[in-house]
């Protein structure tokens, strides 16, 4: 028998794992909200040079007699396409005969200059972003996107930080603190004074992120029976999906950064004051040689599930002889480096590095410009966010059907067959475009769905931490590596769409190569991953043993899982998670 067995002897999925997984869920929705802010924290407000000191555009707008919209021809020149001012010049004298309807001057002519006393921006769509307080345009527009990548880039941090610390410390008391972390850090950020500052404090944020998705996947996966796993978490990674949209609602209610910053962070403080009725996975405290506390944690849930007969009959001998050669491996210590030393470890790292990178890199490259699209930003978020619903259902439906290793195959195939498809639609199609556009996130979507769920399927629980935040380290590379293939289209304006395309392709190709684990338990130890590669895992079978409903115990170490393996994880993000 196994762990897995446990679970079922003590409620299986009862009133502890619903409450467990719908609480640890709820931080999803603002999950979202982080990795996306920058498209509204560091919206690009239309804006044009402002005007000399000594000129007042009302003033003299009254004495000339003429909209505003027209005078300022007499101070901006047009820009390249001839239909709209120019962002970054201005004339160095007034050009007041541009006023006459029938001017003939050659304005290319005109001597310009740069924008001497700042800019003027369009208060419309954003009142404040840190584009029109730091001036983050022209020569210093590449800052925008920096933020985001500094964003990452602590993410990238947190995701090889926390994954070992949790393997280390436990996932709930990483959790904990790394609530507290972004709450502390995501309101401080609204009060930066400078732009250095901002990006110090979205770098920490960016390493609590990774602390909270993490953690929160792995502890709330490691309580589920096997037979739950897939439509919970499946449904529960809507939670990131809703909090796409609610992002739109609060940025187009507030529409200042500052204000918008605080609202999403502050309910990390919720999380954090509720995150302390969470129980510590029971697994990782017997394989951490707390086994005393794993018995009443396993007894907590046993009485709120309403199993109080359990507590007598689950001893400690019960659960060591459950968890016997689990005990055994754990005797060691293990690495990133144990992920590539045997040949099934060594296998699955590098496909699941492939699909990671991949996947991130081309979602992000879809999600995080959002302005390019010629539509509302936050109707255009609130249609991202929507799109991400049928993917979910469509991948609940291939993950217990089809398996794990077609579902993620076929979601990086049909991405990349969308992204390809997108570069032959003429640019002046924006509608079809857009709406490629959102089945290609669509099914970025739900890739990210999917390789949450097989990364905690396919590595063991002695090193399940570790092998999650060492691959989903290369997440974060694909996602602060994808802004820079957009400088790809002043070469070729297919190429960005041919690199997102072609990375997707090659990624599943490698997910060809991953082992199912449709109806398998987890494995615990690296034996067992080995096992499966080579053929001799015995979870096809169930071996007798009595019950421990009778109160004894089997003398078998493996056991296969009743049911069909239902399983996932949110994220995003994956956001997000993710989301992440």
């Amino acid at each position: 028998m196994g762990f897995t067995d446990l679970l079922e002897e003590v409620g299986g999925f009862g009133r502890y794992q619903w409450l467990h997984v719908t609480l640890i869920s709820f931080p999803g929705l603002m999950m979202a909200s982080q990795n996306l802010l920058n498209n509204f924290i560091s919206g690009m407000p239309t804006h044009h040079c402002s005007l000399p000191t000594n000129h007042s555009l009302h003033n003299l707008s009254l004495f000339y007699q003429v909209e505003e919209q027209q005078l300022l021809r007499v101070f901006i020149p047009p820009d390249s396409s001839g239909s709209r001012l120019d962002r970054c010049r201005r004339y160095v004298e007034p050009q007041w005969q541009l006023l006459a309807a029938n001017s003939s001057a050659n304005i290319s002519q005109l001597p310009t200059e740069g924008c001497l006393d700042g800019w003027t921006f369009d208060r419309s769509e954003f009142l404040s972003t840190t584009v029109s307080e730091w001036g983050l345009v022209c020569s210093l527009r590449p800052l925008k996107q920096m933020i985001q990548t500094i964003y990452m880039g602590g993410v990238l941090t947190g995701a090889i930080v926390f994954g070992g610390l949790s393997d280390r410390f436990g996932r709930r008391s990483v959790l904990i603190w790394s609530y507290l972390l972004l709450a502390v850090l995501g309101c401080s950020s609204a009060l930066s004074p400078s732009y250095s500052a901002y990006c110090i404090f979205r770098f920490l944020s960016g390493m609590a992120v990774s602390g909270i998705i993490l953690n929160g996947v792995s502890l709330k996966v490691e309580w589920i029976p096997t037979k739950s796993r897939t439509i919970v978490g499946t449904l529960t990674s809507f939670f990131f999906t809703f909090g796409q949209m609610i992002l739109a609602g609060l940025a187009y209610w507030l529409r200042d950064w500052r204000k918008l910053q605080v609202v999403v962070c502050a309910p990390q403080f919720l999380f954090f004051t509720y995150s302390w009725w969470y129980s510590e996975s029971a697994r990782w405290l017997v394989l951490n040689r707390r086994s005393e506390e794993a018995l009443k944690t396993l007894h907590r849930v046993a009485r709120i599930n309403g199993k109080p007969e359990m507590v007598n009959k689950l001893t400690l001998e019960v659960l060591h002889s459950h968890m016997s050669k689990e005990i055994e491996s754990s005797h060691s210590s293990f690495t990133a480096f144990d992920l590539l030393k045997t040949r099934g470890m060594r296998r699955i790292s590098i496909c699941l590095i492939a699909v990671w990178f991949s996947t991130s890199f081309a979602y992000y490259g879809l999600a995080m410009d959002l302005q390019k699209f010629g539509v509302s930003i936050y109707l255009m978020q609130i249609i991202f966010g929507a799109v991400d619903i049928p993917a979910k259902f469509f991948a609940l439906a291939t993950l217990s059907y089809l398996g794990r290793r077609i579902s993620q195959a076929g979601c990086l195939f049909l991405s990349a067959a969308i992204i390809f498809a997108n570069i032959f639609v003429p640019s002046d199609m924006q509608t079809v475009r857009t709406v490629l556009a959102c089945l290609g996130k669509a099914f970025t979507s739900a890739s990210f769905t999917t390789v949450y769920l097989y990364t905690g399927e396919l590595y063991p629980t002695v090193i399940r931490q570790t092998g999650m935040g060492f691959v989903s380290t290369f997440s974060r590379v694909g996602s602060m590596a994808a802004p820079a293939v957009l400088i790809l289209d002043e070469i070729l304006p297919a190429l960005p769409s041919l690199v997102y395309g072609g990375a997707a392709v090659l990624a599943g190709c490698f997910a060809c190569f991953l082992p199912e684990t449709l109806n398998m338990p987890l494995p615990d130890t690296i034996e067992d991953v080995e096992e499966k590669w080579s053929g001799r895992s015995s979870v096809s079978g169930q071996k007798e043993g009595v019950s421990l409903k009778e109160g004894m115990v089997s003398t078998d170490g493996l056991m296969s899982d009743e049911g069909v393996a239902l399983k996932e994880l949110k994220e995003t993000e994956g956001s997000g998670l993710n989301a992440l």
